[in-house]
């Protein structure tokens, strides 16, 4: 079924002669381009929808035609055409002036008001009527900066009347791709992407923006920018949100069309605003020529967002589609980077109320079919798609003739890079990677070299060896990983080590750099070390969609790690902590592991991408057996997720579950995730120090429930409203002990919490700083950190 729907809709009219129909519509009086118009086939369901230029482009098979060019306000203008070869027809609309009826106006009602409330009446009998369709899109996005290349640009008119210039900004990459969108009543819905290209300086996975479910439809009651819910002009409780003027009536041939102005009604209150047309009688939404406002603006380091989408009817029924989308972003950050991206999406050629069966659909919800990515330049010549304009043809010709060029080391060097890539393949460790510190191996001497996507991206190397001239040891570490399966859903890994470990590394979510700064300036290393050697084996497939199995083999031998080096700039009065011994020994470990994902995921060529959604859940496990002289079991029960709560807000749970039978070395104990003092980290314990509790017998539950700026504008709290700070709040609980065979092998002083440990919070932060403060307060087993103050970062 899914072959042959691909065959009709792709391959069936490469069997006739196809000729290109292309041109500009006109404004009769300025003799300009109309931007987006209309050109459509009579008598079938084929067109387009023009550039910002004007100019359009239609592809057909030879026969007689009659196209029509519409815009609002204009009157239509049709040409009867014998299409025997490649035609260029250009149209001239004449602005309509027509005598149209007055709106009555009743007092104390709004008459743009009683107009939405028919168009959302309009907008459920089309749902009644919209069963399943199928669809035909072409898709191109534009990015540009001030950084890259020269070229000139367009002004852009958005709705408010104001010009944006971007004449300083210069194309910097470019995507385009051919695709089908496929929909099904309740909620099925799939996008298969047939060709792609971009320029030679985008990866081909993220060309993954169809006409599709990533578009916005205005017809939906909710639509989503930037993880915000924001509800649509025609939504049902837009009446209550928006506020609506009628700014005019206006003609679209002899049908009267309403152009009404919106916003919302509360400025702090994230929305659109702008213009919406809407046709009298049917009460259909047109077209759509809207922005967001600051509201909605994260950060406010954009100086445009602006949407821009029409419609037209379709079938028998006349149930009206989008038939494209135009977003327009003009932005800059700090003052520092302007950039701005237009994406433009022309939808065709629908099929209404087709028979599709529901096993057409999968967890898949955009799939790129395996020989996308090798269509030649005579297939882009012969498809349906928005012409270039001549700024983006030089643009082609501009980045891929650069990306050509071979670079030399200082073209690829950065002091403040962790990475040197030196192709498409191999990359070496950067500046910030090759010299490192800590107490047991003093100043250490780092290499690392990488190759990745070998084998068309299905193998991939990786090598990494240290010199500590402190311990004066060299260590490496050498790993293999093979991908199988069309996506690559199933990967062998294979590891040989002797390295230097992180004592309770799984809970210390702090990066090297963090603790060679803090050891170098403050005579501070918050860690403890130790040695291990050996060998590791890993399999994982996905044999399920959403079902995820992993078999793997340890061998390792651990030692224990003493202080070598008293080494630092500053604070020469300090000493540093005693390393931690561990329990020496041999281990030969043996675990399954399992994960169920029913996120929906995208098929981007080459790997699945799971989807981020307000609401998930995940689960986890894996279940270990040591086959030496310990012989303990472990059992590690894992779940986390997300759920919406309301608007932009979302609660975040983290819940693990350890559970343990026989003597556990202290290096293979669970510790409780703690800090630094001053510093706190997303499901941790802010309260705890690193690895100060841990144990065989382990509870944690993490809760964070990020209210954004909703409070805030809830409460309609003055400025504060405006000012776009983000509001957490956190819960952490743990139950932390350790059993009777356990203690008997661990060398060191343990605390248990045989009772609920709890530890309650909040944050402020604000969407343009990677940041946020934090609150806590420990609410049970209190002693000498009750309370802590500490910044939230991810870069530490």
């Amino acid at each position: 079924m899914r072959l042959f729907i691909y065959f009709f809709l792709f391959y069936v009219p490469l069997f006739a002669q196809q000729f290109f129909v292309n041109g500009i519509v006109k404004n009769s009086k300025t003799n300009e381009g109309l931007s987006f118009a209309n050109v459509r086939i009579i008598g079938t369901t084929k067109g387009t929808a023009a550039n910002i230029n004007g100019e359009y482009e239609l592809i057909l098979n030879e026969g007689n035609y009659i196209l029509v060019a519409s815009y609002i306000g204009f009157k239509s203008d049709t040409v009867k055409i014998k299409l025997d070869k490649d035609k260029k027809v250009n149209f001239t609309l004449q602005p309509v002036s027509l005598e149209l009826p007055t709106v009555t106006v009743i007092p104390k009602e709004n008459p743009a008001l009683r107009i939405i409330k028919n168009a959302i009446k309009a907008k459920h009998k089309r749902e009644e009527y919209l069963h399943s369709y199928i669809f035909k899109a072409y898709t191109k996005g534009v990015a540009k900066t001030d950084k890259d290349f020269s070229a000139s640009g367009n002004s852009i008119e958005i709705s408010t009347g104001k010009k944006d210039s971007i004449r300083e900004l210069k194309i910097m990459g470019i995507i385009e791709n051919e695709s089908a969108g496929y929909f099904k009543k309740p909620d099925f819905y799939k996008d298969i992407i047939v060709a792609r290209k971009q320029t030679q300086n985008t990866p081909s996975t993220i060309n993954v923006i169809t006409g599709g479910r990533l578009i916005q439809n205005f017809y939906n009651d909710e639509l989503h920018y930037f993880n915000r819910p924001i509800p649509s002009p025609i939504a049902d409780d837009a009446p209550g949100y928006y506020y609506y003027y009628l700014e005019d009536s206006l003609a679209l041939d002899k049908n009267k069309v309403y152009k009404i102005y919106f916003a919302p009604e509360d400025a702090s209150d994230p929305g659109f605003y702008g213009k919406i047309y809407i046709e009298d009688k049917s009460f259909a939404l047109l077209k759509v020529d809207v922005a967001l406002n600051e509201a909605a603006n994260p950060g406010k380091i954009f100086s445009k967002i602006h949407i821009f989408q029409q419609f037209l009817p379709f079938g028998k029924n006349n149930i009206y589609m989008p038939i494209d989308y135009r977003m327009f972003v003009v932005g800059g950050f700090l003052g520092m980077v302007k950039f701005a991206f237009e994406l433009n999406s022309i939808m065709y050629d629908y099929k209404i109320n087709p028979e599709i069966k529901d096993d057409f659909f999968d967890m898949a919800v955009v799939t790129v079919l395996p020989d996308a990515d090798t269509k030649d330049s005579t297939y882009w010549n012969n498809i349906q798609k928005i012409p270039n304009t001549l700024e983006e043809t030089e643009a082609y010709k501009r980045i891929d003739s650069l990306q050509s060029i071979e670079k030399s080391f200082w073209d690829k060097f950065s002091f403040f890079s962790s990475r040197i890539r030196w192709s498409e393949t191999i990359s070496t460790s950067g500046t910030l990677n090759i010299y490192s510190f800590n107490k047991i191996e003093g100043h250490k001497l780092n290499f690392e070299i990488s190759a990745n996507g070998l084998s068309n991206r299905r193998l991939d190397f990786n090598a990494t060896t240290g010199y500590g001239f402190a311990d004066k040891k060299f260590k490496y570490s050498l790993s293999s990983k093979l991908s199988l399966g069309n996506y690559r859903t199933t990967t062998i890994n294979i590891r040989i080590f002797n390295k230097l470990n992180t004592l309770f590394s799984k809970s210390d979510q702090y990066r090297t750099i963090t603790s060679t700064v803090l050891s170098l300036f403050t005579h501070y290393d918050f860690r403890d070390y130790y040695y291990s050697k050996g060998f590791e084996f890993r399999a994982s497939s996905e044999i399920l969609p959403y079902l995820t199995l992993r078999l793997g083999y340890l061998s390792q031998s651990d030692a224990s790690a003493v202080n070598n080096s008293e080494f630092s700039f500053f604070r020469k009065d300090r000493v540093y902590k005693k390393n931690q011994p561990v329990y020496d020994t041999d281990i030969n470990e043996i675990d399954f592991g399992f994960k169920l994902d029913f996120r929906k995921y995208i098929e981007n060529g080459f790997y699945r991408s799971r989807l981020q959604s307000d609401s998930y859940i995940i689960f986890e496990g894996d279940f270990r057996k040591e086959l030496g002289a310990l012989h303990y079991n472990n059992l590690h029960l894992e779940t986390y997720g997300s759920a919406r709560t309301f608007k932009s807000a979302n609660l975040k749970f983290h819940i693990n579950e350890y559970i343990s039978n026989g003597p556990i070395p202290l290096q293979r104990l669970n510790a409780l995730p703690g800090n630094i003092n001053g510093i706190g980290k997303t499901n941790t314990f802010r309260t705890l120090g690193i690895g100060e509790i841990s144990g065989d017998m382990v509870t944690t539950v993490f809760l964070e429930h990020n209210f954004n700026d909703e409070i805030f504008k809830l409460l309609k709290i003055p400025y504060v409203k405006d000012w776009q700070l983000s509001l957490s709040m956190h819960l952490n609980v743990a139950l932390s002990r350790l059993s009777a065979k356990s203690k008997e092998i661990i060398p060191v002083k343990y605390i248990e919490f045989t009772k609920p440990f709890v530890e309650l919070g909040f944050g402020i932060g604000h969407i343009l700083f990677p940041f946020r403060l934090e609150f806590t307060w420990r609410l049970s087993y209190k002693g000498e950190n009750n309370f802590t103050v500490g910044l939230n970062a991810g870069m530490l």
